[in-house]
């Protein structure tokens, strides 16, 4: 409780740590009253976001759409809240089953070291050898457009970053003298490993997986945004960014920003979703690092 207190103490006394754990709180209720913010006009597909018409001239903020709408008429606000929703859908799933994978390969591999280490490591590397980005491009491109596909190929190409940084952490724990005592009194391997080993591993993972959550998301809205993520229509933030790429400046000569709520609310959105995580790690870090205790 006294280690509990300390921590909260620590983040409330800090400016920057508060503001990420504001904007990371806030965008979790957001997700959790999505129903609420948004009632869904398509309730077997509360993704679906709404439109009001089909004219290719995005509308301004009114009543009835409170950002405004898209090119297609599609409702600014519906695609932000729920947006939301896919954010955080894509970063969990990812980094769960990205982190699971990785967490087996690099424990496996520190614990045995010999040949099983060799080989997991040399299995890391091939997927090392793919650049992320590329490796999910070419992987998507293979099975075709899609949200589900493109956390395939995220999770397939992105389990090596954790693999190697439980490896790294787990081969320093080993040296302590608590893990010697419980190797030389017989312990099995499997309860060292679960009361030891990742206990003691697991701080570095967790500051990587809160930065993770802000660029994982982001990845897959840069892949909706060029037209290999998430269908058209589907509440995505890339996707609003995609349709606002033809009016972030208007062919009208006296208002060049007529239509600045395309790209403002998906952007200042994306911004502060990203700001908070990555604040969020720098906390946790701070928090967790014994260097940097005080």
């Amino acid at each position: 409780m006294e280690e509990i207190l300390r921590t909260v103490k620590k983040i409330m006394r800090n400016a920057v740590s508060l503001l990420g754990v504001v904007l990371v709180s806030f965008f979790i209720v957001v997700a959790i009253c999505a129903p609420f913010l948004a009632p869904p006009s398509y309730p077997g597909d509360p993704y679906q976001m709404p439109r009001s018409g089909w004219s290719v001239t995005p509308q301004s903020p009114s009543l009835q759409n409170p950002f405004g709408t898209t090119e297609g008429q599609y409702n600014i606000y519906y695609g932000v809240i729920w947006g939301t929703r896919t954010a955080f859908r894509v970063g969990l799933i990812v980094i769960g089953f990205a982190l699971t994978i990785g967490l087996i390969m690099g424990t496996l591999a520190a614990y045995f070291g010999g040949w099983i280490d060799e080989l997991l490591m040399r299995i890391t590397d091939i997927f090392l050898a793919f650049p992320f980005l590329v490796g999910v491009i070419v992987l998507v491109t293979i099975l075709g457009p899609g949200l589900n596909h493109v956390m395939l190929a995220m999770i397939i190409f992105y389990w090596m970053t954790f693999a190697r940084l439980i490896r790294g952490s787990i081969l320093q724990v080993k040296e302590n003298q608590y893990v010697m005592a419980s190797v030389a009194l017989g312990a099995p391997g499997y309860g060292i490993i679960a009361h030891h080993l990742i206990p003691n591993s697991i701080y570095p993972i967790i500051i990587q997986v809160s930065m993770d959550m802000a660029t994982i998301p982001l990845l897959a809205a840069a892949l909706s945004f060029l037209g290999l993520g998430a269908p058209v229509g589907y509440a995505d933030w890339g996707q609003l960014v995609a349709f606002s790429r033809n009016w972030i400046i208007s062919s009208n000569g006296g208002n060049p920003f007529q239509f600045w709520y395309t790209i403002f609310f998906p952007a200042i959105t994306i911004v502060l979703y990203a700001l908070g995580w990555n604040l969020l790690g720098d906390t946790l870090r701070d928090i967790l690092d014994p260097k940097m205790l005080i």
